[in-house]
């Protein structure tokens, strides 16, 4: 990772770095704060190998106590107070030596001894390699969560070649994969990071106006709220030059609404996992769900249907279940996906079908028809087991104005019967009474 100091400490030392709370802080602050935690941490008796966790969310000493521990061959492992994952239990896969936890401001922080030992092979023979680690945990939405251990300097060394800079706001969260590729990449280009004091939608489109931001990277549920409300009109985001979404599948009529309110902008699909990395993309450009992905250092292949991918910037592995990985290193993504010449469309997670009498339900296939409707402002469609059936169609649907359950179940049966085969039509038509969103801002379909 040395390289990427280096290119922090050549950067014109009055570049802007961050932007939080209103405040710039620029590369050379950044280079200078990176020395001095590393410092402070090996005084503090943080060692190569030791596990450590940070509790934060986005800000200028967040990023650099992370590239300091990295600088200390440390295993980092981030974690946010809207994690998806129980701390104790995260640490009950991953271990603990230390943990730093920073104010809610990212502007104070204390670090201190919390030791949960571990008995890990994979952890010790990493250890043994003298790298820094980087450990992750998927959502653990179908059961226990994964521990995914990573070389931290293999995740950094895929922004090696600098591109343009930008200005942005990482929206992924610092516990994702995905939030963590984006902060390298904005910064490995000497762009600008912009934080939010939340993610809320007024919040997002207020940074955006004021700092003037170039790229959102956000998921399609971020959009198919943000269509649904005028933030787009009330605020000035005409310095948005491009957004880019992934993580969940895209409905159609989302990403109609999105190109219609934003012409000039360019919407960009993204493809990347935990696991593998964030792939180059490219969308087709005639506004349809088609992508071209790849890119230097992976490789893609169908099988039966399903993507699969081998990447040189995959995990290590797995802390706490098999490889997801063949004997030639290529990885199930476990997303059917249809093929179009070198062009993917992404159908779904073979996890999130629906099984309705032996035929085969894609959950965003019904949501895609469902939200092209009046007075539509989201929806989530699950399964629902059935005695006879093994399960039936269930969407919970969030109006923008009331209306009779009778009326809606009426209209919404005819528009899915219209458009789809008779056992994809919803059996049971709910109101929403409960979130469907993680804090990672990614539908919950169980």
């Amino acid at each position: 990772m040395q390289w990427l100091l280096d290119r922090f400490a050549a950067a014109d030392p009055t570049l802007k770095a961050f932007v939080h709370k209103g405040q710039a802080f620029t590369y050379g602050q950044m280079s200078a704060r990176i020395a001095e935690l590393t410092a402070e941490l090996r005084e503090r008796g943080v060692k190569a190998g030791h596990t450590v966790v940070v509790l934060a969310d986005y800000a200028p000493d967040v990023f650099c106590m992370i590239l300091a521990l990295a600088s200390l061959k440390a295993l980092v492992v981030p974690m946010t107070r809207g994690s998806v994952i129980e701390e104790g239990e995260a640490l009950s896969i991953s271990g603990c030596d230390h943990a730093i936890d920073f104010a809610p401001d990212g502007l104070s922080w204390t670090l201190k001894a919390h030791e949960v030992p571990v008995s890990n092979p994979m952890l010790d023979e990493f250890r043994a390699s003298g790298k820094a680690g980087l450990i992750l945990f998927s959502s653990g939405s179908t059961g226990k969560p994964k521990g995914m251990l990573h070389d931290f300097e293999r995740v950094m060394d895929k922004f090696r070649v600098q591109r343009a800079p930008v200005v942005a706001i990482p929206f992924l969260m610092l516990d994702h994969f995905g939030g963590i590729n984006t902060i390298l990449a904005i910064t490995a280009s000497l762009g600008t990071v912009v934080t939010a004091e939340d993610r809320a939608i007024a919040t997002i489109c207020a940074a955006i106006q004021n700092h003037k931001v170039e790229l959102l990277p956000t998921t399609p549920s971020f959009l198919t709220l943000l269509a649904a409300t005028d933030l787009a009109q009330r605020y000035d985001l005409s310095s948005l030059k491009r957004i880019t979404y992934g993580t969940e599948t895209m409905p159609q009529a989302t990403l109609d609404r999105i190109r219609a309110r934003f012409p000039g902008v360019e919407l960009q699909q993204t493809y990347g996992l935990s696991e593998v990395g964030v792939l180059r993309s490219q969308s087709r450009p005639d506004g349809s769900l088609w992508v071209r992905i790849g890119g230097s250092g992976f490789e893609t292949q169908v099988r039966d249907g399903i993507l699969w991918i081998r990447s040189d910037y995959r995990m290590v592995g797995y802390l706490n279940a098999p490889s997801g990985f063949d004997a030639d290193g290529w990885f199930n993504t476990q997303d059917r996906v249809e093929v179009d010449g070198d062009y993917f469309r992404i159908l779904g997670r073979v996890t999130d079908l629906i099984n309705v009498g032996g035929q085969k339900v894609y959950p965003a296939e019904v949501e895609d028809v469902i939200l092209a409707q009046p007075n539509i402002a989201d929806v989530v469609v699950v399964g629902e087991k059935h005695a006879l059936l093994g399960q039936i169609v269930v969407a919970r649907i969030a109006l923008h104005e009331p209306e009779p359950l009778a009326d809606l179940r009426l209209r919404i049966r005819k528009a899915c019967l219209a458009k789809l085969t008779a056992y994809k039509v919803p059996a049971k038509v709910e109101m929403l009474d409960q979130a469907i969103y993680s804090a990672r801002f990614k539908k919950m379909r169980r």
